[in-house]
């Protein structure tokens, strides 16, 4: 499971706390909540056969991190970070399986893949997201990280035109600089602009809370047959993390 890493201090709220899964019982929790959300809600062709749990080649190399309830230790969210290091040690960061990422690895400083991310369906619209954040905040802070990345997945809809539109809205409102481009190997069937009459498609809650921190898309999204979801890739710069939603995401986790 991943290189040597500190332990994250570990705020527990009255509601929820996070904390960096410390052994194999742990990560298989966030394996089952990944299978219940992507397996069993969202229908995806999970690999590796696994009864109830989402596994695939990169778990072992990545830190996992939890979301629980205090009250019942109950998994509800969790995602996975996967350092410069870690990816070298496993041939690649797991967004390299659907996109050129050499813009992003040319960046000088600290890479910081962060992927497989889910909230359970109970705790989307609470306080999960910003604990969550918070404890990849204090996983940043301890190691010096200068750049968040990894695939946001958004819905395809028919022919994949609310994709089409949800990337509309990032073109206007969060498109990377061209130096920053990285090109997707399976592209969008809908090439093309959405109609004027879906060009403000609602992001995603997680896509949202990126942008709100002041993630940026890397160019265009890539179809994911599996998970019959488009993947666009943000990239996050911790030099230009915006104040106040950083302060709401990843400070503030103790109020709740």
């Amino acid at each position: 499971m991943g290189g040597n890493v500190s332990a994250l201090p570990v705020r527990r709220g009255e509601r929820l706390f996070v904390e960096l899964a410390a052994g194999p019982d742990a990560v298989r929790q966030a394996q089952a909540l990944r299978y219940r959300v992507f397996g069993e809600e969202m229908g995806a062709k999970l690999k590796h056969g696994h009864a109830g749990l989402d596994v695939d080649d990169f778990d072992a190399y990545c830190h996992h991190l939890l979301v629980r309830e205090t009250k019942t230790g109950a998994v509800v969210g969790c995602t996975r970070l996967l350092n410069g290091q870690d990816a070298h040690r496993t041939g690649g960061f797991y967004s390299e399986s659907e996109f050129d990422l050499g813009a992003v690895r040319r960046l000088p400083g600290k890479l910081l893949e962060v992927g497989r991310t889910c909230i359970s369906a109970e705790c989307r619209q609470g306080a999960a997201i910003a604990v969550l954040w918070s404890g990849i905040a204090g996983y940043v802070r301890l190691h010096g990280i200068d750049y968040l990345f990894g695939c946001a997945s958004v819905p395809l809809g028919e022919g994949d035109l609310q994709a089409a539109a949800i990337m509309n809205r990032l073109r206007r409102q969060a498109m990377a600089p061209p130096a920053l481009r990285v090109t997707p190997k399976v592209p969008l069937r809908s090439s093309s602009q959405a109609p004027e009459g879906v060009l403000d498609a609602p992001l995603p809650a997680l896509l949202k809370a990126y942008v709100r921190l002041g993630a940026r898309a890397c160019g265009e999204a890539c179809r994911d047959p599996d998970f019959e979801v488009g993947d666009v890739l943000m990239l996050l710069d911790l030099s230009e993390l915006n104040p106040a939603y950083a302060r709401h995401f990843l400070e503030r986790v103790g109020e709740h």
